[in-house]
């Protein structure tokens, strides 16, 4: 039975969250007031003018429908992609017996400690010389094998505790290794595919570096809120409408999976939930 917190740890963590809405506060006061109260700063209330203003500038000065797409189409197509092929690869280094396994699995999961901006350089100039620069594929190939290092890893440390038997139970009823995955292994494991959708889909969703470098002309959300800080003013009441607008999802998504997140963090067992 878990007892009730002390009242200090209540009261200090309420502190903590205060201190975390802070930001959130300033900015959504920020979207609503006008360009001279914003450069008081949102902390001011001698003049406090609120005004739809900056939201509907930026609906019509940035195409946000058009990069809010975008970001659905890379972020959700990244998404599906991981949580597919991350537990089937997984289950072959976890449970199946092939050449070289141990290397290839040393190589994948020492691509975890390389940063992204190593290997921009080389991936630019293939992208360039294979024509794939302003093509979705030059940041969805990144976004799904530049996972593979961390998801593998997460998923191969839950199969750690996986009971075999299982596994041998299906091979006496006659499941090929397909077989057993789909049916037995699949089925079980869906807490930590879950936890690696999640954490894909946060990445990607708020990705900036690959896509400012790769795309031209359909960008996702990210982008778009870099190029809405003006050139010689900083346009702070736009940015935190873009702001806004691009946290909503992943923030939604959070909230929606949150279960199935915590589920797969602490899972450590292979029993069906």
């Amino acid at each position: 039975m878990i007892g009730k917190a002390p009242r200090w740890i209540v009261i200090f963590v309420g502190i903590i969250a205060c201190i975390w809405v802070i930001p959130i506060a300033g900015i959504v006061v920020t979207s609503l007031r006008p360009p001279e109260g914003v450069s008081l700063g949102w902390w001011h209330f001698e003049r406090f003018d609120l005004t739809f203003d900056a939201w509907h500038r930026v609906w019509d000065k940035y195409p946000l429908s058009q990069s809010m797409w975008v970001t659905m189409k890379t972020a959700g197509i990244a998404t599906a992609l991981t949580m597919v092929l991350t537990p089937a690869a997984a289950y072959a280094f976890h449970f199946l017996n092939f050449p070289f396994r141990r290397i290839l699995l040393i190589i994948i999961i020492n691509a975890f400690v390389l940063p992204q901006q190593v290997v921009i350089i080389p991936l630019f100039t293939l992208w360039r010389d294979l024509g794939l620069i302003d093509n979705i594929l030059s940041v969805l190939i990144p976004y799904v094998g530049m996972s593979f290092a961390w998801s593998i890893f997460l998923v191969k440390n839950f199969f750690e505790d996986f009971p075999r038997e299982l596994v041998e139970a299906a091979k006496i009823d006659g499941c090929g290794p397909i077989a057993t995955f789909r049916h037995v292994v699949l089925p079980n494991s869906l807490s930590p595919i879950f936890a690696v959708g999640i954490l894909q889909f946060l990445w990607t969703w708020n990705a900036l570096l690959l896509p400012m470098l790769f795309l031209r002309n359909d960008v996702p959300l990210p982008v778009l809120l870099a190029r809405i800080s003006g050139s010689y003013e900083i346009n702070w009441d736009l940015r935190s409408v873009a702001a806004i607008i691009t946290t909503i999802v992943p923030l939604l998504v959070f909230l929606v999976f949150q279960r199935q997140f915590a589920a797969g963090s602490q899972t450590r067992t292979g029993a069906k939930e």
